[in-house]
């Protein structure tokens, strides 16, 4: 990961959350998610206002894709939480993505996840 954050790219942030997301690198469409991105080598910063749009690639429910989508786009807000352990990113992640109200489905995956959302 880049040390001047304000150069960190979009392609550094989905592999971030990719990790988080699946760490054993087992889910086909979370490495989907990651290769569509792969090139994104432009300053998440001048990005910000396209972010959602650009990373919410298709209407999916499947949560580890869901939650790949939300914690890149937390963590191009939230940049100084980059290195932060991925329970806190998830947490988070998910409390800004869904207002604080996430669906089953997701609440079921973070605690599968160890991250209790309640």
């Amino acid at each position: 990961m880049q040390a001047d954050r304000s150069l960190i790219t979009l392609s550094d942030l989905v592999r971030r959350a990719v990790a988080i997301v699946d760490p054993p690198g087992e889910d086909p469409a979370v490495e989907e998610f990651a290769v569509r991105f792969e090139d994104a080598d432009q300053p998440v910063r001048g990005l910000l206002d396209s972010i959602e749009e650009r990373v919410m690639w298709g209407v999916d429910e499947d949560a580890p894709i869901v939650m790949a989508q939300a914690v890149t786009i937390y963590l191009a807000h939230r940049l100084d939480d980059v290195d932060n352990t991925p329970e806190h990113i998830l947490l988070h992640a998910a409390r800004s993505e869904f207002d604080g109200k996430p669906p089953e489905n997701i609440v079921t995956w973070l605690a599968d996840q160890g991250v209790n959302f309640n």
